[in-house]
């Protein structure tokens, strides 16, 4: 998908979950158009660097090994600390190169989900990872009261030809649902705001079964926290959370990661949904979330949409709001002065 913007967006991005990274393993990322490293520790904490080494650039994501809270790089040993610092070189032990140093990235785990600071010039997260379960003070809840996401609830699909702000733009699309979800009633956008980083919006679903065109049967309360993924709580005839997220991989294509966090039923203690609730889930909302990738995976963006005047104020305040998180320009755009 061809769009006048950058796909090195500023922002929280999802990258995967934490059950996938098993203590004292290494795995190959890309992300950004860059290729990374992501290693968990030995005490059990992940980190994210540079996968080149600084020596002679081979890809520690493939060989490398977990020593302590460094990474050994596969072709001659040496080992990177979680900041990026050459910590040891094997044939000079006590003399590393402190000048150099690997790129780091900020990582962040919640309730299962891992995600990743992004800035192109390498800079400090300029917002907290928001907490799901914390998010709607409306709606605070024990995540204990919820079966586990991963990997029962959760879904990805790699290289999907689709901007992390065209996933986003869905977000003030209600008339969509009818034509790519099969809904029965098309839900109305009943509240949207934007602060700083942040674009929020509830979105309702008419009851079908009453004559009052404001009774909803559901309301889903969304957050935006810049355009790397959507948290979203489920209130009325559904009760779960989800995220919804978009990472860039490179200037063409992004992974798309999903997870749903499930109430438990009475009484129940383990984390583990049973068979039934799987079911449920699987036929009610995880089936149906990829639909919108094959909308993407063969549209083009238009930068003058001629919108419904219902759309049109939402659609394009979320574009001039997105503008923020774009911090150099497009591949094929002339710098900014």
């Amino acid at each position: 998908m061809k769009v006048p913007f950058t796909w090195k967006v500023t922002g929280w991005f999802m990258i995967g979950w934490s059950a996938e990274f098993e203590v004292g393993t290494v795995k190959a990322l890309k992300y950004f158009g860059e290729d990374l490293a992501a290693y968990r520790d030995e005490a059990g904490a992940l980190h994210v660097l540079e996968a080149h080494c600084k020596h002679l650039g081979a890809h520690i994501g493939h060989g490398g090994k977990v020593v302590g809270d460094c990474v050994e790089c596969p072709f001659h040993g040496w080992r990177w600390g979680p900041e990026g610092n050459n910590t040891f070189i094997p044939y000079q032990p006590e003399r590393p190169n402190r000048a150099l140093r690997l790129r780091s990235y900020p990582v962040k785990e919640q309730y299962g989900c891992i995600f990743m600071w992004y800035h192109p010039a390498g800079s400090l997260p300029r917002w907290e990872l928001p907490d799901i379960m914390r998010k709607f003070p409306q709606f605070e809840t024990d995540p204990n009261a919820y079966y586990r996401p991963y990997p029962e609830f959760s879904r990805r699909a790699d290289a999907v030809p689709v901007h992390p702000q065209i996933v986003a733009e869905n977000g003030p699309d209600s008339s969509h649902f009818r034509y790519v979800h099969g809904a029965t009633v098309t839900p109305v956008c009943l509240h949207w705001e934007h602060e700083e980083q942040e674009w929020r919006f509830v979105t309702g679903w008419p009851d079908a079964r009453s004559d009052d065109p404001e009774e909803m049967a559901l309301r889903i309360h969304s957050h935006f926290s810049g355009l790397g993924f959507a948290m979203s709580a489920f209130e009325g005839s559904s009760n779960h959370r989800l995220i919804f997220a978009c990472t860039p991989v490179d200037d063409e294509v992004s992974d798309m990661f999903y997870s749903i966090w499930w109430p438990k039923e009475t009484n129940e203690t383990s984390d583990i949904p049973p068979d039934h609730v799987c079911a449920h889930v699987e036929k009610q909302f995880l089936k149906t979330v990829w639909e919108d990738c094959d909308i993407w995976r063969h549209q083009k963006y238009v930068e003058r949409p001629p919108l419904a005047k219902i759309d049109a104020k939402p659609y394009m305040a979320m574009r001039e709001w997105a503008t923020q998180f774009y911090e150099v320009p497009a591949e094929d755009e002339p710098a900014r002065t």
